[in-house]
């Protein structure tokens, strides 16, 4: 990124008064502005295969929509201040950290050059690396309502998620009040990222749980290829492309009379951490696999037809398999937008790999979509067998940041939005 240089910055003189300080950062079915776009809809397929910029602003939040990067660190915080003005100046340090971020630039004066005395404004570690399609996109959850006397601004969609079958929930990996979800093709870039508005927020809101994630696990860009999952199938096949505004607005959008005007043209998000049995799944047979599944491993291709995106018969394939219980036409209709990555964190102490897929479903309700839809799969799909949820959160993502003088939840915070 992109060093500068200049006066000290107000951040800087904040961080002079804190003197030395130090932060440790702790499958269903069917995103946001886009490279070189003003709309936040347009798809730039050139843009995937380079370091170009994503631009911040739009009427949606970059990272939704946007062509799905390779990389991913999620990071959910708690606030910490009760200081309603403290955390409104922080959001707008952060949005102008951000903008500059994504932009391929460092934070504030940089990493070097400045005051011997005071800690730098950015941390270093991206400086020298192209914006690599960094968006940056965030979202308030159900718990960030109880503070600021904001109990009354909640929106009806935004529901604490029920106990399903079969999960087991962490509670170190679940909840939070805010998320920061960072995409990027190069991982660097991602984590410097967050660690960098961790360390502008630090006395104010504190990480209460991150996941980093790799290959994407869907696109929003279907004339590229389908990505796999760690099980080995291509996933995604049928998830709603960047270009498809009419569906986005359908299906993915908040609109104009959905109960909440600050959240018009945001989206609800429900994240999930999901631990694959990967020991189990290799020893099972290449057809069991692909009962479970619904489609052939190798072209993706749904039960009985010959390319990936055949339109599915569902009656074809076992009444259990993944594809015919989460197939839209099985569910009056439910859509929803995935951005899920997988994972692998080490192993569980007993020679098992920590691995498997964290899911991010974009959606106008999730009241209309994850709910209804994860009941069906919970009840009785085949892939319980190999996975289980084991995190999970549900965030309001606010709209997009209008230009240079908007900031992150603006809507929310100010009763003149």
């Amino acid at each position: 990124m992109t060093e500068t240089r200049g006066t000290a910055s107000p951040s800087r003189r904040a961080l002079i008064g804190w003197g030395s300080a130090g932060l440790a950062l702790g499958a269903a079915a069917a995103g946001g502005a886009v490279a070189m776009t003003r709309t936040g809809n347009d798809v730039d397929p050139a843009g995937s295969a380079t370091g170009v910029a994503v631009d911040f602003h739009g009427a949606h939040q970059a990272g939704i929509a946007t062509p799905v990067q390779d990389r991913l660190h999620f990071a959910a915080f708690d606030v910490k201040t009760d200081d309603r003005a403290e955390f409104v100046q922080m959001l707008k340090d952060w949005t102008a950290a951000a903008r500059r971020m994504t932009a391929g630039r460092t934070v504030g004066d940089g990493a070097f050059g400045g005051l011997a005395e005071a800690p730098p404004d950015d941390t270093g570690e991206a400086v020298g690396l192209k914006p690599s399609r960094l968006t940056l996109t965030i979202g308030f959850g159900p718990s960030f309502f109880e503070k600021f006397g904001l109990a009354g601004r909640r929106p009806e969609a935004l529901v604490d998620l029920p106990r399903f079958p079969g999960e087991n929930m962490d509670t170190s990996r679940t909840g939070g009040d805010l998320c920061i979800q960072a995409c990027s093709d190069d991982p660097q870039v991602a984590v410097h990222a967050i660690r960098n508005l961790a360390r502008i927020g630090f006395g104010k809101v504190a990480v209460r749980w991150s996941q980093l994630g790799f290959g994407k696990t869907s696109s929003t860009t279907p004339d590229a290829q389908t990505p796999r999952n760690l099980m080995g199938f291509k996933d995604g096949t049928r998830n709603i492309a960047g270009t498809e505004t009419d569906r986005l607005k359908k299906f993915v959008w908040v609109g104009e009379g959905d109960g909440t005007d600050w959240m018009t043209g945001g989206s609800y998000l429900v994240a999930r951490r999901i631990r694959m049995n990967i020991e189990t799944w290799d020893r099972t047979s290449l057809q069991e696999q692909e009962d479970v599944f619904g489609r052939d491993k190798g072209e993706g291709a749904p039960v009985g037809k010959a390319k990936e995106h055949d339109e599915p018969f569902l009656k074809a394939m076992k009444p259990d398999a993944h594809v015919r219980l989460a197939h839209p036409d099985s569910n009056g209709g439910i859509t929803i937008l995935r951005r899920g990555y997988s994972f692998t964190d080490g192993t569980d102490g007993l020679g098992r790999l920590d691995a498997g897929l964290f899911f991010l479903a974009y959606q106008r309700d999730v009241r209309k979509g994850f709910i209804p839809l994860q009941r069906k799969l919970s009840a009785s799909d085949a892939l319980n067998e190999y996975i289980q949820h084991v995190g999970s959160a549900v965030f309001a993502i606010p709209p997009g940041v209008r230009d240079k003088d908007d900031w992150w939840g603006r809507t929310l915070l100010t009763e003149e939005a």
